[in-house]
């Protein structure tokens, strides 16, 4: 029974000592080419009103959903309450640079959630245009608490979200390449 209890205690220091050497920030990134005009992609992402046609965090249905602020850009916020599966929380656009035809463009976001875990986490579009295509990244950081360094060790956050964040580029591919952009709000 000792020797049990002594590798159960090793391993869990183990376990304890490999979370402590992870790092304290996290960033998490992924992108797509779109072939679309990099106007039209930067609308879909600079108004939270479009953000419900693609995002893929849109999976509860009976959702609480509160846009507020701006209408688009800078000081709009989005806010929601759902399930279990996308928790509550609040994301308000801090800055917009669209892109030109010789650079990119971006829009800048402050995360905050609320539930399931409190986290506080800065998300940036960036949108650069490439001949007739455009180039989309979708990129989040933030800090990592020794909880999250801990989950990381078992969970694979960078896969888990990366993948949503893959579902969400691929239908904002589809809704930016239709031929006309029914339903999509455009920049005035």
């Amino acid at each position: 029974m000792l020797t049990i209890a002594i590798v159960v205690a090793a391993l869990l220091a183990g376990l304890l000592l490999l979370a402590a050497m992870k790092s304290d920030t996290f960033r998490i990134q992924r992108q797509t080419t779109i072939r679309a005009d990099a106007d039209k992609v930067f609308a879909l992402i600079d108004d939270f009103h479009n953000h419900l046609l693609w995002s893929p965090f849109e999976k509860d249905p009976a959702m609480k959903r509160t846009l507020s602020g701006a209408a688009r850009g800078a000081g709009s916020v989005y806010e929601w309450d759902g399930n279990s599966k996308v928790g509550a929380g609040r994301i308000e656009i801090t800055g917009t640079s669209p892109p030109t035809k010789t650079a990119a463009g971006t829009v800048t976001l402050a995360l905050d959630m609320l539930r399931p875990m409190k986290a506080h986490n800065n998300v940036e579009f960036t949108i650069e245009p490439k001949g007739e295509s455009t180039i989309v990244s979708w990129a989040m950081e933030g800090q990592q608490p020794f909880i999250g360094k801990l989950m990381s060790v078992v969970i694979n956050c960078d896969k888990m979200v990366g993948k949503e964040f893959e579902k969400g580029l691929s239908s904002l591919k589809s809704l930016a390449e239709k031929p006309s952009n029914e339903g999509a709000r455009h920049a005035a």
